[in-house]
């Protein structure tokens, strides 16, 4: 079983960036794929990003696309989600997830805390 604390979250102006971090322990990070979800307040949670095990295979939602970069360092067992270019409507709460098969639509098991991303207008 794994472990997964967010961190990274805050308060940027529109047109900023942010990079959020997910550390892993109990299990190697290598062992899963990961991936970054969010939920906005009175909305479901919805799919941002994912990585595959070795880091070659990445998904985006259509929304960020473009602005932000998901990527993992196994040596450091951290996923990470570089956000650029912030709106207002990427205001959430950040969660990330790991599971066994990246991607859109798989299962993931193991879920963090959450960390909080709000962006001013």
């Amino acid at each position: 079983q794994v472990q997964l604390v967010e961190s990274g979250g805050g308060l940027v102006q529109a047109g900023g960036s942010l990079r959020l971090s997910c550390s892993a322990s109990g299990r190697t990070l290598s062992s899963y794929a990961m991936a970054w979800f969010r939920q906005a307040p009175g909305k479901e949670r919805e799919f941002v990003a994912a990585i595959s095990r070795s880091g070659v295979s990445v998904y985006y939602a259509d929304s960020v696309k473009g602005r932000f970069t998901i990527s993992r360092d196994n040596t450091k067992n951290t996923v990470y989600l570089q956000m650029n270019s912030l709106k207002p409507e990427d205001t959430a709460v950040y969660y990330c997830a790991a599971g066994f098969v990246a991607g859109r639509d798989a299962r993931y098991d193991y879920w963090g805390q959450g960390t909080q991303v709000t962006v001013s207008s």
